[in-house]
């Protein structure tokens, strides 16, 4: 792995520098070699019509009817289209719609530099149509019948103890080396790193600082450590009491000893954050507009000049889950607790379960809490998009208009100059409103077996167990916490994203161990000239894990089920579907407000 700042950055202009390409090649060979992907042509101003695709295998089965919503290819194929009826709704979307059996088109209100990135994201996964039919898109009937195009099928969920998945013997990319893949889960590291030691893991997540050493000097165990794209926060709702008050929120900034946090409970590599976002992910980051420095005297005069009283006790909440931003969650949280006691603030600690803990926040009902972020995708609008102009999302209570509207306006600028001035705008906003405190951007690792073959991991922490091979017929993993759902379209978690990535595929996805977008699904893409419309090609020959095969109706369906809030199958587990509201806006036929 690479591991430097010039290599963020890189990655940042070659996601940027996609929007401009026509075409892209297919995915490089891994274990087993994926089909090739046709020679990329010429962008012209307006996307032809697709031609011939060059075929990774020709279908020998007809593809399952769909029931339409319009009218849109020819032949004996009716293709899904929806469309806005404009763009005033507000969101990004203006239409989707399936152009052919195998050809896709994404019509956008407005150019967006990181759209390639966001489609690579698991939470984009491609559904069967039929099966999200059958489902009515609820999540949680979606987890127990999950029928997905990758390189693992779904054998058997045992809640409280592991998911169980079985090697796709009919995988586009080709069957994984060996039969079985366990994901099995643990809120102690201690205990993770026990089962590795013994052999009844073959790879663990998220290491205790303190077991860095303990792995890098066992010959038997191999550290795969991640750069810090990720962010720690102390979060606060401004529609709660006293976090309705600026000042208070000001003087808790104050307060607090990142730099102590940091040198206390994070493993070296780590650093006290300025910005939410992380230096590397330029434009974004504001490196002329640092934090408020740690200051009690003048913490302890601005909460007088809100009115606070000495001793005032407050529910400071949090999930005991170990996470890439944050190694200790409840030593972090204990040690905060006793910095705030030091100006006169009295804070009661509440753990909540992780699933609860992430919907109380996700709808407003937390007024002070700890929290973080990892990337998905390395652009800043995934940081700030997400947190401050999300529409389906509550996390601070009401929105700050003058940090939501040039996040959104960013969003839409390919500029890296203009981009950054947008940005030094939100940083110098979120410094006075202070909806949250910028802690850590934390390193972290993962670990493996030393025979586990191409063992690896990224910065975004989607590890490619379909190229690892563990020598044996089972590779076994455990993680932090159980998923949620196996069906991600409504879920924000990393523990549920990772277990849904075994099965579904989105139209592009992360080269294994970079945060580089390459076509998955999709063979290949075009865009047009002012990038508000982009047309992907299917892989021929694609199927399903009960048999059927991929096609464009099937993305069609995918995306209008998070995308349309009158569609059938607009569900999900919990109905919020925060990453859609995230990256693109507001849903289409969303309630009025």
């Amino acid at each position: 792995m690479k591991k430097s700042t010039l290599f963020y950055l890189v990655s940042v202009v070659v996601v940027l520098s996609m929007v401009l390409a026509a075409c892209q090649p297919a995915a490089p060979a891994t274990t087993a070699p994926a089909p090739a992907a046709a020679e990329p042509t010429a962008t012209t101003a307006a996307v032809a019509e697709p031609t011939a695709t060059t075929a990774a295998a020709e279908p020998t089965e007809a593809p399952a009817a769909a029931e339409p919503t319009a009218p849109a290819a020819s032949g004996d194929f009716t293709g899904l289209k929806t469309s806005a009826p404009d763009c005033n709704y507000g969101g990004e979307f203006k239409s989707i719609e399936a152009v052919d059996q195998m050809t896709v088109k994404f019509s956008l209100c407005a150019p967006d530099p990181a759209f390639l990135s966001k489609l690579s994201f698991d939470v984009f996964g491609i559904a069967k149509k039929a099966e999200l039919d059958k489902q009515g898109g609820d999540s949680v009937k979606l987890s127990d019948e999950a029928v997905g195009t990758g390189p693992f099928k779904l054998k058997s969920w045992t809640r409280g103890d592991n998911v169980t998945f079985e090697a796709n013997p009919d995988y586009w990319g080709g069957k994984p080396a060996y039969d079985t893949l366990i994901l099995r889960w643990s809120e102690q590291s201690a205990q993770r790193l026990l089962e590795l030691q013994s052999g009844q893991a073959d790879g663990i997540d998220n290491l205790a600082p303190e077991d860095f050493e303990t792995v890098t000097n066992d010959s038997n165990l191999k550290l795969f450590p991640r750069d810090p794209l990720n962010i720690f926060y102390i979060g606060f709702n401004n529609k709660i009491a006293p976090f309705d008050n600026e000042k208070v929120r000001q003087a808790f900034a104050m307060a607090i000893d990142r730099q102590r946090i940091v040198d206390e409970y994070y493993p070296a590599g780590s650093t006290v954050a300025e910005n939410f976002a992380p230096p590397p992910l330029v434009p974004g980051f504001s490196k002329d507009i640092p934090w408020y420095t740690y200051n009690q005297e003048e913490a302890k005069k601005l909460l007088a000049e809100a009115g606070w009283v000495e001793g005032t006790e407050v529910k400071f909440s949090y999930r005991n889950v170990v996470r890439v931003y944050l190694p200790s969650p409840d030593k972090v949280a204990q040690e905060i607790q006793a910095q705030l006691a030091e100006v006169g603030v009295k804070v009661k600690i509440e753990q909540q379960e992780s699933d609860t803990f992430l919907q109380n926040t996700s709808d407003g009902k937390e007024g002070f809490y700890m929290l973080g972020w990892g990337a998905d995708y390395p652009d800043a609008t995934n940081f700030y998009d997400y947190h401050f102009a999300n529409v389906n999302g509550h996390l601070f209570g009401d929105e700050y208009a003058d940090i939501a509207e040039p996040i959104r306006a960013a969003g839409k600028i390919a500029d890296a100059a203009e981009r950054q001035k947008l940005y030094d705008e939100v940083n110098t906003a979120i410094k006075q409103h202070v909806p949250m405190i910028p802690v850590a951007h934390g390193t972290s690792a993962i670990a493996f077996g030393a025979s586990v073959e191409n063992a690896m991991t990224s910065a975004l922490g989607n590890e490619p167990f379909y190229i690892m091979n563990p020598g044996k017929d089972t590779l076994v993993f455990v993680q932090n916490g159980e998923p949620a759902a196996l069906w991600c379209s409504d879920e924000t978690d990393g523990e549920s994203l990772r277990a849904c990535q075994q099965i579904y595929e989105p139209l592009m996805r992360f080269k294994a161990g970079t945060v580089e977008s390459e076509p998955a699904l999709a063979e290949k893409y075009a865009v047009n000239a002012d990038a508000t419309e982009y047309t992907f090609t299917l892989r021929q020959g694609v199927k399903f894990s009960d048999g059927s095969l991929l096609d464009a109706n099937d993305v069609v369906a995918s995306f209008v089920s998070q995308w349309d809030a009158k569609d059938p199958n607009h569900k999900g587990r919990t109905g919020t579907f925060e990453y859609f509201g995230a990256f693109f806006g507001k849903n289409l036929n969303a309630p009025a407000e």
